[in-house]
C-alpha cells in the first residue's frame, strides 16, 4: 500500500509458504453459533488498538445479526454513472469480507512490531494518502515514495508508482505486508506470529469463518490480502462539486471552477492528455474503457547530471526494465480529491497545487541545489506532453478552483471508511 512496487522489491520479498493458522468450524450461515461468543469477548478484542488511538472500543456490528458471507447478498453503493468494479472470480465480494478487511486495514497487529497499519500511510481524511512527503513503515523506516491515494483504486489499471505488472489489489496488498525493500508492515518472515495474533481475537475468528466459509484454513496470509482488497474496492469517490455539476446541478460548480475546467481540457495546457476520463488518469479500467497512453510519464521533475537521470531508488520504470527511455517514468495518478493528497509527485517533493501548476507551466523543474540538481525541462526522456504553457495569474486561480472542485467531502467523511476499532 505504501507502494514498494519495483521488480527488485518483488525479488527480495521474503514470501514463505507456511501452514496457515487453522480454524475448525462448520459451514457458516448468517446465524452461525460462533457469533454467540463475540458479545462477551469483544471488550478485550482490541485493547491495544483502542488505547493506542486514544478512543473507545466499538464493535461496529449490528446486535444479534452476523454480516452475510453470501456474495449474492452484497450490494455496491456507487455514485451515479459509475460502473460496477471488476472483481476477481477467486475473491467474490461479501459483507463479512469487507467488514473484516476494514478492520485489518486499521489494525497495527498486522505489522511485525505492532506499531503501524495500512491506515498509517492511508488516512481517510486525505483520500487515503497521508500528507507526508515520504511515509514511515515498521520500525520507523522511511519509504522512498509518496503514499498514493486509494480513492477509486478498484478502477486502477496498475497499482504503485512504477510497477506495470501488479494489476490486482490482492497482489498489491501482499507487497506492503511481506516485502522488505522497502520494509512497510514487515510481516514477511513473521507470518505465523502475526496470524496467531489475529487468531487470538474472537471477533477475527468469527469474521474469517463467515467471510471465507468454504476455505479449510480461513486465517491465512492470502485471506488477509483478499479481505483488505475487498475493503479497498469499496473506496469509491464520485460526489464532488464537479460531479454534481455534471449531473445537472448548475449551482454546484462556481464560475471560476467552470473556467478552470475549460482551461484544464484546452490544447494550450494539455492536462487532459494524461489526466483523462471520469477519474482524471489514463491508467484506468472502468466500464469497458481501456487504459490509454501514456499511463507512465517522465515529467521533467529531475535531470541529474544533465543526462536525464533520476536518483536511485526512484528511477521509475527503469528500475524494472533497464531501458534508458523508461528513466523517470512514473504512473500518472488520478486527480480525484487532489487538493487533499498533498504533497505531490512520486517523492512528495512538490508541496502545493500552485507549485504543481508552476512545474508544468515551466515544462519541468529546475533545481540548483540539493542532492539532485538539474534542469528538468531539458531531460531527454521527458514526455512530449510536458512542453510548458503560458498561464496568467487569474487563469491559475481558475485552474486551482477546478482542481479543488474535485474534492468529494462525503467520501472523506464517510463513516463506513473510518477506523472501526474506536469512536472519538
Amino acid at each position: 500500500m505504501g507502494g514498494s512496487e519495483t521488480a527488485a522489491s518483488h525479488r527480495r520479498m521474503r514470501v514463505r509458504h507456511l501452514a496457515p493458522v487453522r480454524i475448525t468450524a462448520r459451514e457458516t450461515h448468517r446465524t452461525h453459533p460462533v457469533w454467540c461468543v463475540v458479545a462477551s469477548a469483544i471488550a478485550m478484542t482490541c485493547a491495544l488498538v483502542a488505547s493506542a488511538c486514544g478512543g473507545t472500543l466499538t464493535t461496529d456490528l449490528p446486535v444479534g445479526i452476523a454480516p452475510s458471507g453470501d456474495p449474492a447478498e452484497f450490494r455496491w453503493h456507487l455514485p451515479a454513472g459509475f460502473p460496477t468494479p471488476i472483481v476477481p472470480a477467486d475473491n467474490p465480494m461479501n459483507d463479512a469480507k469487507v467488514l473484516l478487511g476494514r478492520r485489518l486495514f486499521f489494525d497495527p497487529r498486522l505489522s511485525n512490531d505492532g506499531a503501524v497499519s495500512c491506515a498509517t500511510c492511508h488516512k481517510p481524511s486525505k483520500a487515503f494518502a497521508d500528507g507526508r512527503n515520504l511515509p514511515l513503515g515498521s520500525g520507523g523506516r522511511l519509504h522512498p515514495r509518496n503514499s498514493m491515494a486509494l480513492s477509486n483504486v478498484a478502477f486502477q489499471q496498475t497499482l504503485g508508482w512504477a510497477d506495470p505488472k501488479t494489476t490486482s489489489l490482492e497482489a498489491q496488498v501482499r507487497i506492503p505486508l511481506l516485502g522488505d525493500a522497502p520494509l512497510e508492515l514487515g510481516m514477511g518472515g513473521h507470518e505465523v506470529r502475526v496470524l496467531q495474533r489475529l487468531y487470538d481475537v474472537p471477533l477475527y475468528r468469527a469474521l474469517f469463518v463467515v467471510a471465507f466459509a468454504t476455505d479449510t484454513a480461513q486465517i491465512s496470509v492470502n485471506n488477509v490480502a483478499r479481505a483488505i482488497a475487498a475493503f479497498e474496492r469499496t473506496l469509491i469517490s464520485g460526489n464532488s462539486p464537479y460531479d454534481r455539476f455534471r449531473r445537472g446541478d448548475t449551482h454546484a460548480l462556481p464560475k471560476d471552477a467552470q473556467r478552470g475546467a475549460t482551461l484544464f481540457a484546452s490544447d494550450r495546457l494539455q492536462c487532459a492528455r494524461c489526466h483523462s476520463g471520469v477519474l482524471f488518469t489514463n491508467a484506468v479500467r472502468m466500464g469497458g474503457v481501456s487504459p490509454i497512453a501514456p499511463q507512465f510519464a517522465n515529467t521533467g521533475l529531475y535531470n541529474v547530471g544533465g543526462n536525464g537521470a533520476y536518483a536511485a531508488p526512484n528511477t521509475g520504470l527503469f528500475a524494472s526494465t533497464g531501458v534508458l527511455s523508461d528513466m523517470g517514468r512514473f504512473k500518472i495518478p488520478s486527480l480525484r480529491n487532489v487538493a487533499v493528497t498533498y504533497p505531490y509527485m512520486h517523492d512528495g517533493s512538490v508541496a502545493t497545487l500552485e507549485d504543481v501548476i508552476d512545474h508544468y507551466a515551466g515544462g519541468g523543474r529546475t533545481l540548483t541545489a540539493g542532492p539532485a540538481p538539474g534542469i528538468g525541462r531539458r531531460n531527454p526522456y521527458k514526455h512530449a506532453f510536458v512542453a510548458g504553457f503560458r498561464i496568467s495569474p487569474s487563469e491559475k486561480l481558475d485552474l486551482l478552483a477546478f482542481l479543488r472542485s474535485l474534492t468529494d467531502s462525503t467520501f472523506l467523511t464517510d463513516s463506513t471508511h473510518m477506523n472501526p476499532w474506536v469512536t472519538r
